[in-house]
């Protein structure tokens, strides 16, 4: 078993271990309840952490997490109604339009 990451929180190591396991790669979230005692031991002791049971896994699982924490940034206008937006959204705040592919 490898740690992969700390997450900031119980629900994002949640998810973070969900999204490897649907990719094929057998993670768990460990600390899940250490949050509880945070003022006995330093904080950052007290965060939840993404493992991979494969340590063959561990590069893959690295890589798709950089991706979830940093995601790409667009700017692009709405075919729908001519919104500009910025950021990974695939779907218009103004009208719902989906964002075209390309």
């Amino acid at each position: 078993m490898q740690r992969v990451a700390s997450a900031p929180n119980l629900m994002v190591a949640t998810l973070w271990a969900d999204m490897l396991r649907r990719d094929g790669i057998s993670a768990t979230v460990q600390r899940a309840y250490a949050s509880g005692i945070a003022g006995q031991i330093p904080p950052d002791q007290a965060l939840p952490e993404i493992w991979v049971e494969d340590d063959s896994h561990l590069a893959r699982a690295l890589a798709m997490l950089e991706q979830l924490q940093h995601p790409p940034e667009r700017r692009w206008g709405c075919p729908g109604c001519a919104e500009v937006l910025e950021g990974p959204f695939e779907q218009c705040w103004n009208c719902g339009t989906l964002r075209e592919a390309g």
